[in-house]
């Protein structure tokens, strides 16, 4: 959305202009009027130069009038600045969105604050390797279907709620360096909770995503053999066994040929 302000002082400079533009063709179309005709005479090209005044006398009216009506509504109140940055982040993501590669290039960017965001502290280590399972997993995504269908939504659900833990953590490791001495060994506690909760959300994940590419591993294993291999074997004895039996109807029909017993 546009600054409504801006839009307001915009179109009441626009109008400004207009009015006095139209002001002074009409005073310019009105004084040639007044000095042709009586020089003249009365005649059709007089006619035009007072239509063509009177036309634009009343458009400058109207011009005063719309700008006045304008005038008299008050401003908007100014954007407030963050509001003003938002909207202008916003605008430039959904145009970098509509790239080609615009959803991988904020992806990345995206991963990229989050780590500068959590360096330094407990969680930077598990987000760093979280991001790499989501990225395999990521990579593998096309391929777990059927069975593996749950396996993914689950571990999209995972990957959020161990993205959440990890900022929790980094908030609560800066809150312990702030927080007095009283209640600092609490803070501390429950931080040391948190960072164990994280990196087994963590190791639980990557399990996960061995797991997934151990399922695709398997399924892309044949389990006799080569499909087609085994098909062409079989027609193959098939036709052995046809010939066979050839062979065998002609021994019948030729006694000299009959196997002896």
């Amino acid at each position: 959305m546009a600054d409504e302000r801006a839009r307001y002082f915009r179109r009441l400079h626009r109008l400004r202009r207009s009015a006095r533009r139209w002001s002074v063709t009409a005073g310019g179309l009105g004084g040639a009027a007044a000095v042709l005709t009586p020089y003249a005479g009365l005649g059709l090209p007089d006619a035009a130069w007072a239509g063509a005044a009177g036309s634009a006398l009343m458009l400058a009216a109207w011009r005063w009038i719309d700008l006045r009506a304008h005038a008299a509504r008050p401003a908007p109140p100014p954007l407030d600045p963050a509001e003003a940055a938002a909207r202008s982040r916003a605008r430039l993501v959904a145009t970098v969105e509509r790239l080609p590669a615009g959803p991988n290039l904020l992806a990345e960017v995206r991963r990229a604050r989050a780590r500068i965001a959590l360096r330094g502290t407990a969680a930077a280590e598990p987000w760093a390797r979280l991001d790499r399972a989501a990225l395999t997993l990521a990579g593998m995504a096309g391929r777990l279907t059927g069975l593996a269908d749950p396996a993914v939504l689950e571990a999209a659900a995972a990957d959020r709620s161990l993205r959440d833990l990890a900022e929790r953590v980094a908030s609560v490791e800066r809150a312990v360096r702030l927080a007095p001495s009283p209640a600092r060994e609490s803070l501390a506690e429950t931080h040391r909770i948190l960072v164990g909760q994280l990196n087994d959300g963590v190791d639980a994940y990557e399990r996960l995503v061995v797991a997934a590419a151990g399922y695709i591993a398997e399924d892309a294993r044949p389990g006799a053999g080569n499909p087609a291999a085994s098909r062409l074997t079989e027609a193959t004895d098939l036709l052995h066994g046809v010939a066979s039996a050839l062979a065998e109807l002609r021994a019948v029909g030729d006694p000299q040929r009959a196997p002896s017993h």
